[in-house]
């Protein structure tokens, strides 16, 4: 959904892009990346299912937490990935990682890929704009900009995605409140890079990028709902299609741009390891769960805690400096963000009123 970019897929969900989004989730998803990154899911409705009551039903709060988790990780993973490998050797690690995850449990349902060509090549368009192309700009972005910086530019996905919809989609209409979180979200970008001193301290190519990642997510999700949103596959199956796609994408690229690498350190391997099975396959797997037991719009609360944990894993763990205008910036992007995911309440018949008059 996004999507720390988890691994948007294309199923229609969600409303932002976290670090998990596919093309099931992105054609199921009225939001991510993330969304979603997105991952990051996107659906195309928005009803809300009500928590079931029972045992195992109540604790979906839990997975909520370990998504919310692996997603703010990820812009971590990404960044101690990038000190052992090259970037697109990242993503690639990472797409094909999360790829076999997926197919794993593809294959355990004894589910089957698409079968029908047209499929195959939306879910190419798909892939790119989900994951190669924003998991590539992710990683070159973080050999220069903070992981903490990255985490909140991902942040950002809902308000491209609100912007472009308006110019894409027909059924989406700007209200004043979506309007305002659109101008307030881009006001705390402002407020992030320090605007005011000249974007001082700043890479700007860098957070560029990051920018451009997230904008990604909001393209490739606007292209799944146009094209996707009535396709008859399960998520497992369109999101396994969609990262083998981006697998094979980056697998023809990578070494055009970067040669073999010598030596495999164990830490930046595991940290691709971990950013491509948790962060893109197991996250998917439990964004879906989420989804179907409580609905889009409660699970897509998750991209709002992902800048938190990235900023949180970035100072504490890698030691990135925080200055004050990237948390309160952070804090403005996500309200404006709020704001451009509400809906006007649908309207109310008049009621009928009787003449108690009589002739």
């Amino acid at each position: 959904m996004s999507t720390a970019t988890g691994a948007p897929t294309a199923s229609a969900h969600t409303t932002t892009n976290p670090p998990a989004t596919t093309a099931c989730a992105a054609a199921d998803k009225d939001a991510a990346t993330t969304t979603a990154p997105a991952a990051a899911s996107l659906r195309a409705t928005t009803a809300t299912a009500a928590p079931k009551a029972g045992g195992r039903a109540s604790r979906w709060q839990l997975r909520f937490a370990v998504l919310s988790l692996v997603w703010g990780f990820s812009f971590l993973f990404i960044k101690v990935g990038t000190q052992g490998f090259a970037p697109l050797q990242v993503t690639l690690g990472r797409v094909g990682f999360g790829a076999l995850v997926l197919l794993a449990v593809l294959a355990v349902k004894r589910e089957r890929l698409p079968r029908s060509p047209r499929t195959w090549a939306h879910l190419t368009v798909a892939a790119f704009f989900l994951n190669a192309l924003p998991f590539s700009l992710f990683a070159y972005a973080e050999l220069t900009i903070p992981s903490t910086l990255a985490g909140i530019c991902n942040a950002t996905s809902p308000l491209w995605g609100m912007a472009l919809s308006v110019i894409a989609l027909s059924e989406d209409r700007p209200t004043r409140r979506r309007v305002a979180g659109l101008g307030l979200g881009f006001l705390g970008v402002l407020t992030v890079l320090g605007a005011w001193q000249g974007f001082a301290g700043t890479d700007l190519t860098g957070t560029v990028m990051a920018l451009g990642a997230s904008l990604s997510y909001a393209v490739g999700w606007i292209y799944v709902r146009r094209t996707l949103a009535g396709v008859q596959h399960s998520h497992l199956s369109m999101s396994s299609t969609q990262l083998l796609l981006a697998a094979a994408q980056l697998a023809v690229v990578t070494p055009l741009f970067t040669t073999a690498p010598t030596s495999y350190p164990l830490i930046p391997l595991l940290a691709v390891f971990a950013l491509g099975a948790l962060g893109t396959g197991l996250a998917f797997l439990i964004q879906y769960g989420l989804v179907a037991e409580i609905g889009p719009t409660t699970a897509q609360m998750v991209t709002y805690f992902v800048p938190v944990i990235a900023t949180a894993a970035g100072v504490t763990l890698l030691h990135e400096q925080l200055s004050w205008n990237t948390p309160v910036g952070a804090l403005i992007v996500l309200a404006g963000a709020a704001l451009t995911q509400t809906r006007p309440r649908p309207s109310r018949p008049a009621p009928l009123r009787s003449d108690a008059s009589a002739d």
